[in-house]
């Protein structure tokens, strides 16, 4: 029988991250990037041949709000934090500021040129769509803006005029188009989301609201957190290996023994740890994007007409805001897409 000191529990090898490249290097293939003005709008090429339709990714480039020096930069003082692109409503930004990036964000979108900030905003902001997202599997169809926002992480809409903007910090941003019945989608999917089917669900309700073909459909999945930095713990893996039986596909790490149940270190007294020392619980990480993209295809989409962005929210917070990497005091970026009409 081995030494009892000789019985240590291995060290999992954990995903390397890829390394830090320049933006334009990092974007990879079917992506593009669109300066307008100070904005950066990441598209996915997979749209181009639809003219009747708009959409953008938004970076935490441009904008006029100062977020908190600590996370801005490692050398930000209180008088040189950069602005940032924040585009959601937090505690550390006033609402006019985030207001106002929206409007500049909705024209950049366009292909406009932000206008003075002395310019009114009410009818552009009026056009945006956007929903109090609770990571569920709600999914709003709409045809005229909405008075307040409603509690939702999925919106549909063939209105000409609208668009349709979900907000992320390193969720899975989804956007959808129909080419035939030219209609649009946003989804909002985080692992609470993504195990409830909302890219699924979205695209059934389009079906039924609309009779999309899922065949005819295109979709963009923008940047988010990736497996190499996005960390969850047995139960949770547990709730997806219940769920999807391709789920072992979507995970890093010892996902067959934590989702079983099994106690990772059952002797821990065999390591000649000292007590309240042991190893910390297994953790496996989780590939949101690769879920989702399955969830479609399961769902009728052809995978030739899903576009997937390689770009880690975590790794690449020099772009983009990280909640996981930043915590509650960083911004959030928004994905939005909609059919141009004379209301804008």
């Amino acid at each position: 029988m081995p030494r009892a000191s000789s019985i240590r529990p291995q060290k999992r090898k954990r995903p390397q991250k890829p390394q830090k490249r320049s933006f334009l290097s990092a974007i990879g293939e079917g992506w593009s990037l669109r300066q307008v003005g100070s904005f950066e709008i990441l598209t996915a090429t997979i749209f181009d041949s639809l003219p009747w339709m708009a959409h953008g990714f938004s970076t935490r480039k441009g904008g006029a709000s100062k977020i908190a020096a600590k996370i801005a930069s490692k050398n930000a003082t209180k008088t040189n934090v950069p602005a940032s692109l924040n585009l959601g409503f937090t505690e550390w930004d006033s609402r006019e500021t985030v207001v106002r990036n929206r409007v500049a964000f909705l024209r950049a979108v366009l292909g406009k040129k932000p206008a003075p900030q002395s310019a009114p905003h009410g009818k552009n902001a009026e056009s945006l769509v956007t929903l109090r997202q609770i990571h569920s599997d709600a999914v709003r169809v709409f045809s005229t803006p909405a008075a307040t926002a409603p509690q939702a992480d999925a919106a549909i809409s063939s209105r000409a005029g609208l668009f349709l903007g979900i907000q992320t910090a390193d969720c899975v941003p989804i956007l959808l188009a129909d080419p035939r019945r030219r209609v649009v989608a946003a989804i909002h999917a985080g692992w609470r989301g993504t195990l409830a089917r909302i890219a699924a669900k979205t695209l059934g309700r389009m079906r039924l609201e609309f009779g999309t073909n899922p065949e005819d459909v295109l979709a963009a999945l923008g940047p988010a957190i990736g497996p190499c930095c996005y960390e969850i713990g047995p139960e949770v893996a547990q709730e997806f290996l219940g769920q999807f039986a391709h789920a072992a596909e979507w995970f890093e790490g010892p996902f067959e023994r934590l989702s079983s149940g099994e106690e990772p270190n059952p002797l821990p007294w065999l390591t000649m740890m000292p007590p309240g020392h042991e190893p910390p619980p297994e953790r496996v990480q989780l590939d949101l994007r690769s879920a989702n993209r399955r969830q479609l295809v399961d769902a009728g989409m052809r995978p030739r007409n899903i576009a997937v962005s390689a770009l880690c929210t975590s790794c690449r917070s020099d772009l983009f805001f990280s909640y996981r990497k930043e915590g509650p005091a960083t911004g959030r970026m928004m994905s939005v897409v909609g059919i141009p009409g004379k209301s804008l």
